[in-house]
């Protein structure tokens, strides 16, 4: 890992003094084991107790890490034979939303997502997971396709939203989500989504009308990005960790409040300090979603999904 987030600095410090030990023990012959010993369990504990008890702006930051996995990390570590399907078929092949046919664990499934480089040239490829109208009808396009061979859907969704600029505005941004919403709320096969890093509003939506919706242990899902909220609210971004603690945009109130239907567990650290586990963890979490929703027919995953988006924002008036 190259970069460190600021909160991780006093494991980092632990974690350079026991190589400071080790290296003094190979030159001097002197056994430092029992100390190497204490601070390796200094720092597990340490690791362990931050990262179950982070506040909504660290999570933030790791949902952001430069070095998390993206889409194609996904696709290559949890599916095979992934064969990569261009176009809306309106002249335009939006690079932030990729999506093709691949199999998992032999079985066909349509698997779409939105994604962003690791490199400022890779970003600039992928607008920063920004999709564009042509993303979201390209999306759309495969997820008709595998409408009618009947194949499932799964979506992997990291995007800070959809891109705002007017080439955006001027090709239709708010209908091309707004089509989605209702199309995806049609579909006759399972449908899974998982939020991978960053959920921003209609721009993640626009992928996550789903039979079954989970979040990443340090992803986060909402409706604004805390900084939005918090220029609107208080005429200052620099209270985005209030913002952020104030949207209820992590897993355990998201759980909550209905809006996901699980969280899947990251390694120690964040998601891209183990990319094998992660995937292990959400391809079990797929696959398990995928057969108990097949055992619903048509009309059932229909109207289940009807009935789970109905229900968000229920309350009661005393």
């Amino acid at each position: 890992m190259t970069t460190i987030l600021d909160f991780e600095k006093p494991i980092v410090e632990i974690e350079k003094k026991i190589e400071e030990l080790k290296q003094m023990s190979a030159e001097s012959g002197i056994d430092y084991s029992k100390q190497i010993e204490s601070f390796m369990d200094m720092a597990e504990t340490h690791k362990k107790e931050l990262y179950e008890n982070l506040a909504p702006a660290q999570k933030l930051q790791i949902a952001r890490h430069p070095e998390r996995p993206n889409f194609l990390d996904y696709v290559n570590g949890l599916f095979t034979d992934f064969i990569e399907l261009h176009g809306d078929r309106q002249g335009m092949d939006d690079r932030a939303i990729i999506g093709g046919i691949a199999k998992l664990d032999g079985k066909p499934v349509m698997v779409i997502g939105t994604m962003k480089g690791k490199s400022t040239k890779e970003n600039l490829e992928y607008n920063f997971g920004m999709p564009q109208p042509q993303g979201y009808r390209k999306a759309l396009r495969l997820m008709k396709h595998a409408n009618k061979f009947n194949m499932p859907i799964v979506t992997i969704i990291d995007t800070p939203g959809a891109y705002p600029g007017i080439s955006a505005e001027e090709t239709g941004q708010g209908i091309a989500i707004a089509t989605n919403l209702r199309d995806m709320a049609k579909l006759t096969v399972p449908v899974v989504a998982i939020i991978s890093g960053e959920g921003c509003s209609g721009g993640a939506l626009g992928l996550a009308v789903a039979d079954r919706v989970y979040l990443l242990e340090h992803a986060y899902y909402t409706v604004i990005s805390p900084e939005g909220c918090a220029s609107i609210l208080w005429r200052d971004a620099a209270k985005s960790a209030e913002a952020a603690e104030a949207l209820k945009i992590t897993a355990p109130h998201l759980l909550k409040f209905g809006i996901i239907d699980g969280s899947i567990k990251e390694p120690i650290g964040g998601a891209h300090h183990n990319y094998e586990l992660m995937c292990d963890e959400m391809k079990s979490t797929i696959k398990s979603a995928l057969s108990e929703l097949s055992l619903l027919s048509k009309e059932e995953l229909k109207t289940y999904r009807y009935n789970k988006f109905r229900k968000m924002g229920e309350f009661l008036e005393g």
